[in-house]
């Protein structure tokens, strides 16, 4: 098992590890640096070892600060999947790790933030007693240069009765460095996954105080706080040999008084490609904004569900994919994910959406699936379309076996694939890897088996009818049924078909053993790569990565499971 698990997760152990390193290596690099850099001796002499603390923090910041917005740029994402071949298997999985990606790189900018804030705490607290009256020493000599004319200061806090707080406050790196503190720690804890459950909106508006966070840190840098002996007062001036001799600067030839300048800003250098690139992104998605979306068909589903059939011009999917949807009238910045449900055979694209928190609320409202008069469909809200994206569930047919597995509305991925399917079916292809299909489904209402029932019943017909049902082995499972439910069930029992759903299948009631179905699908695919694909609450999510670990092989040769979740 944990042979399997090294093997299966080595990717985003390699990716992980790789981001690490880089860190870690351009921390100590800096740090190293600035410890020993003669340009910064007369500064080390005030701040001491905080200064190289400062500059390691920055520099690892603006490192993370570039990869922010890569992970977000699902355009850029989509053409990478798109284009790439080898961006298939364990590298594809990889890149529907997106979020967790980004909030990998947001946790290291907190932590160096946290540093760099730290750090300039106590830079401030030591220039400040640089001009304390009992500073003596080349400190004090230090600290006093800027007095007279044709120097340079070094100590940016002038005099003693000078408060640090107020020195940083009127400079342009404590005034924006405080903004960046500020936007940083709204995003990080509007982003809280209860503050995303309970109030998105919320969630939604305060990530783009981003951009506020990226103007302040590229010009963070042009107050040049800290300072360093310039180029050409080394070449005159020895450090070596006159930081001994501080009280004859003045007068000594040989060592005559240090120059010093700030180090030109570099944050804006790091994150100029990702804000490009990501600035692309907003222009792509506001141009897909304008673009008209013709809604050809809305139906209410029980449970709160409600499908949307569309048409867009030159729109393109795959199966698996997902989109993402703005009603301009619920909220005109809001941009939320569904996955399509349709074909690409198909001359539409729609998706099934369920009541799920204010936006899926009012939206259902807005379109008359909450018991409202159902208007024309020349009269409803306009609709706002951005994608298709790609998904994990895109390779589904790239496994020799694939199991499909779904909680309630999470059905929806999954139906986009059994419809393709059912047209490869019908025109009688072949799919080159793909040999057999395992779909399951648990829900909890047995009113929601309704919609996706004809899905199954027509996939399950014509799969008969061409010899292929051996292709597709399905079980439904319902885990809450009343009284009524049950002697209705017993009351109406057929052999043949199922009293729920009409299938041939029966309804299974419960929850599946997944030991005992892991195991038997092991048994009967020995030797295949089989992708197990999810959409899912978390904690079943757990005990299915559990059972592809278990009942994966160590043998190269063996049978492997391989663990696919849908993420948005």
């Amino acid at each position: 098992m944990m042979v399997y698990w090294i093997l299966s997760e080595s990717v985003p152990i390699m990716v992980v590890l790789s981001w690490l390193s880089v860190n870690v290596y351009l921390f100590i690099d800096t740090f190293c640096w600035y410890t020993k850099e003669e340009a910064y001796f007369y500064t080390r002499v005030i701040l001491g070892s905080t200064l190289a603390w400062a500059r390691a923090s920055a520099v690892c910041l603006n490192f993370n600060c570039m990869l922010i917005l890569l992970p977000v740029s699902r355009n850029f994402i989509s053409l990478v999947r798109g284009t790439s071949m080898c961006c298939r298997g364990p590298w594809g999985r990889q890149l529907d790790k997106n979020l967790k990606f980004h909030k990998l790189v947001a946790y290291g900018i907190a932590v160096n933030a946290a540093i760099h804030i730290v750090a300039h705490w106590f830079n401030m607290e030591r220039y400040h007693l640089g001009q304390a009256k009992d500073a003596g020493g080349l400190l004090a000599a230090l600290s006093k240069l800027g007095n007279a004319p044709n120097e340079s200061y070094l100590n940016p806090v002038r005099t003693w009765y000078t408060s640090t707080t107020t020195e940083l406050l009127i400079t342009v790196s404590g005034t924006t460095g405080l903004v960046i503190s500020l936007a940083l720690i709204l995003i990080m804890t509007s982003s809280s996954e209860f503050i995303r459950q309970s109030s998105y909106e919320l969630f939604w508006y305060t990530h783009h105080v981003f951009i506020v966070f990226f103007i302040s840190l590229a010009i963070h840098g042009g107050g040049r706080i800290v300072r360093g002996q310039t180029p050409e007062s080394l070449q005159l001036h020895n450090v070596t040999f006159c930081r001994d001799r501080y009280a004859e600067w003045q007068a000594a030839a040989l060592c005559p008084v240090p120059q010093f300048s700030g180090k030109e800003p570099s944050a804006w250098k790091w994150a100029l490609g990702p804000v490009v690139l990501y600035a692309c992104e907003r222009i792509i998605r506001f141009w897909r904004f304008q673009q008209k979306v013709v809604i050809t068909k809305v139906v209410s589903h029980p449970s709160a569900v409600l499908e949307l059939c569309m048409k867009k011009h030159d729109f393109k999917m795959a199966p698996g994919q997902y989109i993402f949807i703005q009603c301009p009238s619920i909220s005109s910045l809001e941009w939320h994910p569904f996955t399509l449900t349709s074909a690409p055979q198909e001359d539409f694209f729609s998706v099934h959406i369920r009541a799920a928190g204010d936006w899926t609320e009012a939206l259902l409202k807005a379109f008359g699936a909450e018991g409202q008069a159902r208007q024309e469909l020349c009269s409803m809200p306009r609709l706002a379309v951005d994608g298709p994206f790609g998904g994990s569930l895109m390779d589904v047919f790239h496994y020799h076996v694939s199991v499909c597995i779904a909680t309630g509305i999470g059905v929806t991925p999954f139906a986009s694939l059994l419809k393709s399917l059912w047209y490869e079916c019908c025109e009688s292809q072949s799919l080159p890897e793909l040999s057999k299909v395992y779909f399951y489904w648990i829900c909890r209402d047995a009113g929601a088996f309704e919609w996706f029932a004809d899905l199954l019943l027509s996939l399950e017909t014509r799969m008969s009818e061409q010899g292929k049902a051996h292709l597709l082995s399905y079980r439904i499972f319902l885990t809450g049924w009343d009284e009524n439910q049950a002697i209705h069930i017993a009351l109406h029992w057929d052999e043949s078909l199922d009293v729920i759903t009409g299938l041939k299948q029966k309804t299974f009631f419960g929850r599946p053993n997944w030991n005992d179905e892991f195991k038997q699908i092991a048994y009967d695919h020995p030797s295949s790569r089989i992708g197990v694909f999810f959409c899912g609450p978390k904690t079943m999510s757990k005990t299915l990565q559990k059972m592809c670990h278990l009942y994966s092989s160590a043998d190269p040769r063996g049978v492997h499971f391989y663990y696919n979740k849908e993420h948005f």
